[in-house]
């Protein structure tokens, strides 16, 4: 009987495959028919996985990998629910690991909680509560339990690695930021991944993703259910030696806005001619054109820092609103989503997947996505490094670390998430730290300082491994001159990049206010405002009088700065082994 489900499943394997070739035979449309039979192909795609599912159930003896998917979250309820709506939807459609008595059998979630606001806790609680009761298992990690985990190790283990977990006081153990808070939770997985039971995979994601991925048609964007994740993840880790996985996002850019403003005013230029070339009352001109990706990180401002080519002409905005309307409507939807750029949504710019052979894209890596990477339980030793410092660019700093010490073992896989940096209801991010919004007012300059010195502090890491580091001991001396001329190099690009931005404020500020042939109208007043609003707050984070660059031009910031990143780098490899340590002592005792 097992030889011929057996035979069952390869077959289902290959109908699979012959699928996916139609779904990615050109643009996959929603759905797309697949002669003869009705069906869309996205939901035969779905229906063969489900039927190999049942297979799988059928002949017993599943040994593939279980998945812990780990999501820190902080005061993002909105971002929380979608999240793992679209968990539950990905398990409804393919069925990894079968599903028996209520539960998705190989599916496990943990909720990494480190809200302020009580409300949001209360919130988190029951939206893990209601994920469990559709049937994944749930576990909402608080504040509580962490600090349990917390004082479960000892006075010397704590102060050992007060620079991985933090000492944040009892009474203030909140917004902790992201790293500390995966550290932390790398404290509840050790327990976890310890057992010996079965394969286990633990899959860390951010709170505003979702398990989808965004194509670009000319009819528009779509968001699909077109990508097994845990299927995909289980044949990479069964199949070569990766340690670690990391994928990437599509939709919204993964960076701060304070690196985008350049690209983006370029657009918005773009769209203001275009658009008032236009009469008001004719049919909107800014559809049936695909919106352009072909440039990776051209969202970047500095993309050629990272080994990307510069973006070098303007992307044309693609409306999204559906049915008739005129251009007048599209210029106020247009302008709308203005003051979503400064919560990190890039309306011109987003990122497509595009579809290659699973096995083929699996490729030595450099950078960790924090809110998309997997690892085998004995990555756990890979804790964030530096966390404490609080500094954006956390992943790439670790990925540095982890190819100069695992190598191959580090890879990377087209297997990207949805990312949403803002919520429908409000066009705003629910939480962002390092956002100030007062009124009409937003102020980036707590973000900027920690993407300036992340910046710095992954350059630098980049210039230490090229010296052998951290296999070698360098001094402290090599450690502050490779600090200093990559901090002066990234001030020089940051300021240089500025005087940019400012000149093509002005040049848009001169569009705006030359408004005419009845773009000038009242009719349009709102619109016009909300450019003025995007101008004012450009002007307040890139102008003359910023906060943000007196903070990255500021000496006695600098020297604040570098010493303590200094003391980090020098400390990591010491930080190192007390993390190695406490977890073979954590995994003896329990």
């Amino acid at each position: 009987m097992h030889e011929n489900i057996d035979e069952l499943i390869d077959a289902c394997r290959s109908r699979i495959l012959d699928i996916e070739k139609a779904l990615w035979a050109d643009e996959p449309p929603h759905p797309s028919p697949l002669p003869p039979a009705g069906e869309g192909v996205l939901e035969q795609y779905h229906a063969a996985f489900q039927e190999m599912e049942r297979l799988i159930a059928l002949k017993g003896n599943d040994d593939r990998h279980e998945f812990v998917i780990v999501i820190p979250v902080a005061d993002r309820p909105q971002h929380l629910k979608s999240c793992l709506d679209s968990l539950l939807h990905l398990c409804r459609s393919f069925g990894y690991g079968g599903f028996a008595n209520r539960r998705y059998q190989k599916v496990s979630v943990i909720i990494a909680d480190d809200s302020r606001d009580p409300d949001n806790t209360i919130r988190n609680q029951a939206i893990a509560d209601d994920c469990e009761a559709q049937g994944i298992a749930a576990r909402y990690f608080g504040l509580s339990e962490q600090l349990d985990q917390m004082e479960s190790l000892t006075e010397a283990e704590k102060k050992a690695l007060s620079r991985v977990l933090g000492n944040t006081d009892r009474d203030a153990f909140y917004h902790k930021g992201p790293s500390i808070m995966r550290n932390i939770a790398y404290l509840k997985l050790n327990k976890i991944g310890r057992r010996g039971a079965g394969k286990t995979l633990f899959y860390f994601i951010d709170s505003d993703q979702e398990f989808r991925i965004k194509v670009s048609t000319a009819a528009g964007d779509r968001n699909l259910y077109a990508t097994n994740y845990l299927y995909c993840l289980d044949q990479i880790f069964s199949s070569t030696d990766a340690c670690i996985l990391t994928g990437k996002v599509v939709g919204d850019p993964p960076v701060s806005p304070s690196v985008m403003a350049g690209n983006f005013l370029e657009d918005v230029i773009c769209f203001l001619h275009q658009i008032t070339a236009y009469d008001p009352s004719q049919p909107c001109q800014f559809h049936g054109t695909r919106q352009r990706d072909d440039d990776e990180a051209s969202y970047h401002d500095m993309a050629a820092l990272f080994g990307f080519k510069p973006a070098k002409e303007s992307v044309q905005y693609h409306c999204s609103i559906a049915g008739e309307h005129d251009n007048s409507r599209c210029f106020s939807h247009f302008s709308s989503k203005l003051s979503q750029f400064f919560y990190g949504e890039h309306p011109t710019r987003k990122t497509y997947y595009h579809h290659e052979d699973l096995m083929a894209s699996v490729r030595p890596a450099r950078t960790i996505y924090t809110g998309n990477y997997i690892f085998k339980p004995e990555g756990l030793k890979h804790f964030i490094p530096f966390a404490t410092l609080k500094l954006r660019m956390a992943g790439p700093v670790l990925g540095r670390l982890i190819k100069s010490e695992i190598g191959d073992g580090f890879v990377s896989a087209n297997l990207p998430m949805l990312h949403k940096r803002t919520v429908r209801t409000t066009g705003q991010s629910e939480f962002r730290p390092g956002i100030a919004a007062n009124i009409a007012t937003i102020d980036l300059s707590g973000e900027f300082e920690r993407q300036f010195y992340g910046d710095v502090m992954l350059f630098t890491i980049e210039k230490l491994t090229g010296m052998g580091y951290p296999r070698l001991n360098l001094s402290n001396e090599a450690i502050a001159e490779a600090l200093e001329s990559t901090h002066e190099t990234l001030r020089l690009q940051y300021n240089e990049k500025r005087l940019v931005i400012r000149e093509k404020l002005n040049f848009l500020k001169a569009l705006v206010h030359d408004l005419k042939n009845g773009w000038e109208s009242p009719a349009h007043a709102e619109a016009a405002n909300n450019f003025q609003v995007f101008m004012d707050n450009i002007e307040h984070n890139f102008g003359d009088n910023s906060r943000c660059y007196d903070l990255i031009n500021s000496s006695s910031n600098k020297a604040k700065r570098h010493a303590e990143i200094v003391e980090a780098i020098t400390r990591y490899v010491e930080d190192s082994k007390a993390w190695g340590e406490m977890l073979d002592q954590s995994c003896r005792l329990g």
